[in-house]
């Protein structure tokens, strides 16, 4: 079956990435999963350490979850978008309950890049300036909003010309967000731990910096929690950590329980004013459908209940001393270790490192990626429900695939390598 799926993507989809999926070893065919295992054709099962990049925080196929949206299923799974939805109430009504400070008002689309251009959208629409300053290395989607407040010029060239008035400093420079924010800024959007630019960690005084330059100029400040939200750095929302406010906040991937799609955008009272003089100046028709708000909603009681956050930030504190012992041990391979809980970046010397790394923890039945704008950043982003002896077998398959990294590692360095 595998062959016959590789097949398909050459045929009908993308044969760039099939040839990847090839070169990579990564021919088996995904059947099922449970818990923080995925379960191929053959009945092989793999620990997923990627976590579908932030999607599976409660899991694969958790038992609630899909209860949740079976039951929905049955009764009403599109909205007429006619009629009033209390699926929508009452996932925004727990949203404003959970998330920090006057965060009241809740948008409903389907992706994290959709949530992003909706507050783009929104913090134009509220404020009636254009200037939207982001972050270098970040990462907010591939959309054309999206994609031109990220950070990375090999998406963005082919693209181009993209939204205009759109300014990058470096990320956790307060000192560089400053020279350019001005009264013709509408919003700062940022990343509280950058994901696909390699799990970099800001100082702790970063966000409450932008928070303080946002309130000064009369700015809005977005926050993009699409992958660090619901858990993964051992709270809730990441930016709990750092006592902060945003204007808007982005989620989406775990905020569907690894069953739905779905995105949101959370914002104050002020923002929300964009919707005053037309109610559907923005809008998505498959956006917040009952069945993704049912099951985002039991998503959100089974990661609360369950203290899930608390178990990143646990579980995460036994993590990073053992990966830093593999750090020290295998220095020439492995040149940091840092994250927040189960947000974790293993950056090594070279990407060809990484990338042998990755097969290897294939051959050996873990999965793990690369991040998307740092290729020598391998990101471990597990299910939050993943037990400590399943991380005690990953970190054992880290370590046996770091040192045949390192048995081989001269014969890996690129011909322009001078060190």
């Amino acid at each position: 079956m595998q062959d016959d799926v590789l097949m398909g993507y050459e045929r009908f989809m993308n044969p760039s990435l099939a040839r990847t999926y090839r070169f990579m070893g990564l021919d088996h065919a995904e059947e099922t999963g449970e818990g923080a295992i995925v379960i191929d054709d053959r009945g092989e099962r793999f620990l997923d350490l990627s976590g579908g990049y932030g999607v599976f925080a409660q899991g694969y196929r958790h038992p609630r979850i899909l209860a949740a949206a079976h039951q929905q299923l049955d009764r009403m799974p599109l909205s007429s978008r006619v009629l009033v939805s209390p699926q929508q109430v009452a996932l925004a009504e727990r949203l404003a309950a959970l998330t920090p400070g006057d965060l009241t008002y809740s948008f409903f689309c389907n992706s994290g890049a959709e949530a992003v251009e909706a507050a783009l959208k929104i913090a134009r629409g509220s404020t009636g300036r254009r200037t939207l300053v982001a972050t270098v290395g970040a990462f907010h989607g591939k959309t054309y909003g999206a994609l031109s407040v990220s950070g990375r010029e090999l998406y963005q060239r082919p693209f181009q010309p993209l939204v205009p008035d759109v300014r990058h400093v470096p990320y956790g420079d307060l000192d560089a967000l400053r020279q350019v924010m001005s009264e013709d800024v509408a919003a700062v959007i940022v990343e509280p731990i950058q994901g696909e630019g390699g799990i970099v960690v800001p100082p702790d005084d970063y966000l409450p910096g932008i928070r303080r330059l946002c309130d000064q100029f009369g700015s809005a400040m977005i926050v993009d929690e699409v992958q660090t939200g619901i858990g993964h750095t051992g709270w809730l929302f990441a930016v709990e950590y750092s006592g902060v406010v945003p204007d808007l906040l982005c989620l989406a991937k775990a905020l569907g329980g690894g069953v739905m799609p779905i995105g949101a955008v959370v914002g104050r009272p002020w923002v929300w004013r964009v919707f005053e003089e037309s109610p559907l100046i923005h809008s998505s028709t498959f956006g917040g459908n009952p069945l993704a708000a049912r099951v985002a909603l039991e998503a959100l009681n089974v990661t609360v209940e369950e203290r899930l956050p608390e178990r990143a930030r646990e579980l995460g504190a036994w993590l990073m001393p053992q990966l830093m012992r593999l750090k020290d041990r295998y220095p020439e391979v492995l040149a940091e270790v840092r994250g927040r809980g189960l947000m974790v970046g293993l950056e090594f010397r070279q990407a060809g490192y990484a990338g042998m790394v990755m097969a290897e923890l294939f051959a050996r039945h873990i999965l793990a990626v690369y991040t998307l704008n740092n290729e020598r950043v391998i990101r471990l982003l597990p299910p939050l429900v993943i037990t400590q002896s399943q991380l005690q077998e990953a970190v054992g398959a880290l370590e046996a695939a770091i040192a045949a990294v390192d048995a081989v590692k001269e014969d890996l360095r690129p011909e322009t390598d001078e060190s």
